[in-house]
């Protein structure tokens, strides 16, 4: 999808759809009272007889209306002038994205940006818009053996121009390109998250970051099994003997900053497909669990964006991924097994492998003595039992950094909360064989898998990330999200930028 800015007349502009905004009392945006002014009053009596849903997000498209030169206008709903909130702003984005994803026409304006929102600057509405309007574009159809055979014009505007009421300028051309990295990076994390097991393997995975290392220029290393032996990984390894498919530890490392500056470190759960092992899962809705490794999709993703936008910072994403089945050399529950960091963990439960693959890539971490470590993973059912679908599960190791990433969250639209991660939750992971349990029973289960996983992780600042209920959706709608891309995009910009000062 191609953006430009401009500042232009609504009503004088040519384009195949023109993209509006009305409150529910009938106030209207300045681009909207140019266009009304121009139409005779048309768009203020279609909203004062209710032709427009009040709520934010609703929409009307109305054909060939006098005295303008686009060839349809697509009325937004913005709610109550009192309720738009950076949600608000959001709903309408989204409604005009769905909208003119499915138009014939193949340009567009829209003119929702320049609509006032208390406390948010015009450069981040118009990152916002420009993300969100370039990700409700995004199918998956890859896969569809019809795709090229229906004949007909492909609908959906690919030219989208943004309009504005204030000068051009460098910093409004930056944050529109911000925005189009992070719904690129959105994409790439769909993509990947949307392929099937048999096609989204951890060779594929390890392809993947090595043609984002070429053709952005990082650097890309990918561990074999025996590199992950001499290492000692054997918490990886355990998750890995069921599997056909050769396990592989991926280190990429983005280097935008000076050489001695610290990075920041994400590490992504890259389970390619879930059955739970020997534990094995219910057949019931198993299919999901190819969503297993959205985490190390999130990595991927975040580095595509990271790098198209050139931050000035230094990243490494590690990627530790595998296939967890059952089979003849599978690991049993009761077995033992030593970690890279030399501690023992007895696994309890087959099915709670998320954390035997992240504990080592946590240690792995520490040799590149980071400013801070996040881990992303769809780690546990129990985080969506007690958030939801809505938020990203939040725990960490050191407040400042937790706070910023809620923080970012909020600002991204992407957002998490946070649980504690009290010592008195570390008592639910003795074991009477080994150092700790892979799992602490029946209650609290989000908080214990992040105490385990805190258990390696005390050289450095950290915070994990539970997406088992953002990371994607079911239902009719089913499919991976992009999320946390957003969030961990906005984490680093704000970095950079204040490195910047």
């Amino acid at each position: 999808m191609e953006f430009t800015i401009k500042t232009a007349d609504p009503a004088k502009l040519k384009a195949a759809t023109l993209v509006l905004g009305a409150f529910a009392d009938g106030r209207l945006p300045a681009p909207s009272a140019i266009v009304d002014a121009a139409t005779e009053g048309r768009i203020t009596r279609l909203v004062k007889h209710g032709d427009l849903e009040g709520k934010a997000g609703s929409t009307l498209l109305l054909h060939e209306l006098p005295g303008i030169h686009a060839e349809r206008v697509l009325l937004v709903g913005l709610g109550k002038p009192e309720e738009f909130t950076d949600k608000a702003y959001r709903d309408a984005l989204a409604a005009a994205a769905k909208a003119l994803a499915g138009s014939p026409g193949r340009d567009a304006a829209v003119a929702l940006a320049d609509v006032e929102l208390d406390g948010r600057s015009l450069p981040w509405r118009l990152q916002q818009a420009a993300r969100i309007l370039a990700d409700g574009a995004y199918r998956f159809e890859a896969l569809k053996s019809d795709k090229d055979k229906k004949g007909g014009k492909a609908r959906g505007a690919k030219k989208l121009c943004l309009l504005v009421g204030d000068k051009l300028g460098a910093e409004l051309d930056g944050a529109v390109q911000q925005g189009q990295a992070v719904a690129a990076g959105m994409a790439l994390a769909k993509d990947l998250g949307n392929l099937p097991g048999n096609l989204c393997t951890p060779g594929h995975l390890a392809d993947t970051a090595q043609a984002l290392g070429k053709q952005y220029k990082f650097d890309v290393e990918v561990l074999e099994r025996a590199d992950m032996e001499k290492l000692g990984m054997g918490a990886l390894l355990s998750v890995a003997r069921g599997s056909h498919q050769p396990p592989k530890f991926i280190v990429m490392e983005y280097k935008g900053a000076k050489a001695k500056a610290r990075p920041v470190v994400l590490v992504g759960k890259g389970i390619t497909f879930d059955t739970g092992g020997i534990s094995l899962k219910p057949a019931a809705e198993m299919d999901e669990m190819k969503f297993d490794m959205c985490g190390a999709a999130s990595v991927l993703g975040t580095f595509k964006a990271v790098a198209q936008m050139g931050l000035p910072i230094n990243l490494v994403g590690l990627i530790p991924t595998t296939e967890n089945m059952p089979g003849g050399g599978a690991t049993k529950p009761g077995d033992v097994v030593t970690s890279m960091s030399g501690q023992t963990i007895e696994v309890l439960n087959t099915d709670a492998e998320g954390r035997l693959i992240l504990c080592d890539a946590l240690t792995y971490a520490e040799r590149f003595k980071p400013e801070c470590v996040i881990d992303i993973a769809t780690l546990t059912g129990a985080c969506v039992v007690a958030l939801g679908k809505i938020p990203s599960g939040l725990l960490a190791n050191d407040d400042e950094l937790a706070t910023e990433l809620l923080r970012r969250g909020t600002e991204s639209g992407d957002r998490a909360w946070q649980l504690p991660l009290w010592d008195e939750y570390q008592e639910l992971l003795k074991s009477n064989f080994a150092d700790m349990g892979n799992i602490g029973g029946r209650y609290a289960g989000t908080i214990t898998a992040a105490c385990f996983l805190s258990r390696f992780t005390k050289a450095y600042k950290w915070a994990h990330l539970d997406i088992a209920g953002t990371a994607w959706v079911s239902g009719e709608a089913k499919g991976a999200t992009g999320r946390p891309v957003p969030l961990l995009a906005e984490f680093l910009i704000g970095r950079s930028r204040a490195k910047a000062v």
